[in-house]
């Protein structure tokens, strides 16, 4: 492995960082918090750390192989993970172990908080959690591509280790293109919605931050009680349109802007995602209508809401569904597993594998009874190659078993089976609010350090798709003899 191009390209991002920490820092000194100094030393380490990588690290010698592509950004998240965490553990806001959880809770747009009173804490440090939602969001690596100059053409392994979904589908020919489309209809989603959202009444500060956590489904509110602050059925309504919009293939609608509407209804993904947020909306809905006394305009409201939110693995609350009956908490459960669409920013198993496996099971049933039947599974109409099914068979299998794995873990700490399942599924899943403790209207403080660092592998297991983190601990990986 080229450590030398690894450790420059990272050195590259931790200068990003920095510049990013420069926007709160602002923030600080206008608003005249107390998390100007916090902000001053994370960013000036930021810089330390660019700079030392930049010194050792080469940029004379561009070519990326799979293994460096892997390397930085498995390295990436972790780096910044550790840079967004220096804000919260300066500022005296977190100790250091909930202060990387925060962290990377915003990174990987889980939108899990350890912080016990949101409100209390400096605007300049909430708008920082809600901007590592949104970087975190369109993908790290995926924007540093997009903006740096020249990285050659290894840059196509860090696209593939970085984005979700079954197959690396990309919208035009070219990687940094591709990024370049991606983040331009990333950022026109976030201006509309903050537009919309200010127009709705929210202050210009909250409806920014909202903006963020929601585009990158990340959940991060500005008050405790999350969205039922505002109490608002329009702001719900403007929120949960985008929320839907964001758990959908951004590639999807880059081909729509090129081709026109039609790309929606000749996408069998997108056709599958709109059909279970309809049906888990009305079950939802009839369920709370007749067990928690709502009318039928707050059971279509409330339903809806919750239903998007869980389903694009965003984890904002518009009412404490804990309290809901256990039929609508078990379907928000299997949404939370289901995620959304495969390159967006949700988290979750993704539609498209669902989907897959779905068909797969039936032509399994059919070959069973008709053992020389050939069974071919598709997808918009073009076959699935068996490579792309056998890979998703090794996801699924490996994303239960790590399920299993990590909420084994969790219940070592002394939590029940019930809520240790509940913060694994959502956090794996990158949705934030589980079941219990950590429900809709509680945070994840009261989980010891133990069970926050078990959590924070669950996060960036879920982000970067089990495979691009696990690679790292085979042994093959490392030897610079192989031939990758």
């Amino acid at each position: 492995m080229n450590l030398f191009i690894v450790l420059y390209l990272l050195g590259k991002l931790s200068l990003a960082c920095a510049g990013a920490i420069l926007v709160p820092l602002v923030m600080a000194f206008y608003m005249g918090d107390t998390c100007l100094e916090a902000f001053a030393i994370s960013a000036v380490l930021a810089m330390s750390i660019g700079y030392i990588f930049l010194h050792y690290g080469n940029s004379n010698d561009v070519h990326i192989t799979f293994r460096e592509g892997v390397a930085v950004v498995s390295g990436a998240w972790v780096l910044v993970s550790f840079l967004g965490a220096m804000p919260y553990y300066l500022s005296g806001t977190l100790d250091f172990i909930s202060a990387i959880f925060e962290s990377i809770s915003g990174f990987t747009t889980t939108g899990a908080t350890a912080i016990t009173n949101i409100e209390a804490v400096a605007k300049s440090m909430l708008f920082w959690r809600s901007l590592t939602h949104w970087m975190g969001g369109i993908g790290i690596v995926v924007l540093f591509i997009a903006f740096l100059p020249n990285i050659g053409t290894g840059a196509v392994h860090m696209f593939n280790a970085e984005v979700t979904g079954p197959t690396d589908d990309r919208v035009v020919p070219r990687i940094r293109e591709t990024s370049v489309a991606l983040c331009k209809i990333y950022i026109f989603f976030t201006v509309v919605q903050a537009a919309l959202l200010f127009w709705a009444g929210m202050s210009f500060y909250d409806c920014i931050n909202h903006a963020f956590s929601t585009i990158a489904t990340g959940g991060f509110s500005t008050y405790d009680n999350s969205l039922m602050h505002f109490n608002s059925p329009l702001i719900e309504g403007i929120i949960g349109v985008f929320m839907i919009l964001a758990g959908g293939n951004f590639a999807l609608y880059f081909s729509v802007v090129q081709k026109g509407p039609r790309e929606f209804w000749h996408d069998t993904e997108f056709k599958v995602y709109i059909c279970l947020v309809v049906i888990a909306t009305a079950l939802v809905g009839l369920n709370i209508f007749y067990k928690m006394g709502f009318s039928g305009t707050e059971s279509l409201r409330h339903s809806f809401f919750q239903v998007a939110s869980i389903i694009s693995t965003t984890g904002f609350v518009s009412n404490d569904f804990d309290v809901w009956p256990a039929f609508s908490k078990y379907i928000l459960v299997l949404l939370m597993f289901i995620g959304a669409c495969a390159g967006s920013t949700a988290g979750g198993i993704k539609v498209s594998r669902i989907v897959i496996l779905y068909k797969l099971t039936l032509a399994e049933i059919r070959h069973t009874i008709h053992p020389c039947m050939v069974t071919n599974i598709s997808m918009n109409g073009k076959h699935v190659p068996d490579t792309v099914i056998s890979g998703i068979g090794r996801f699924f299998f490996l994303y239960m078993m790590l399920f299993a794995g990590l909420t084994l873990l969790l219940a070592s700490t002394g939590l029940s089976v019930t809520d240790s399942i509940g913060a694994i599924a959502a956090t794996i899943s990158s949705v934030g609010p589980a079941l219990g403790v950590a429900g809709a209207t509680s945070t994840y403080a009261s989980i010891t350090p133990f069970g926050k660092t078990v959590i924070c592998i669950a996060m960036l297991l879920g982000r970067l798709e089990l495979f691009t983190l696990l690679v790292l601990i085979r042994p093959e990986f490392w030897r610079s003899t192989r031939n990758w």
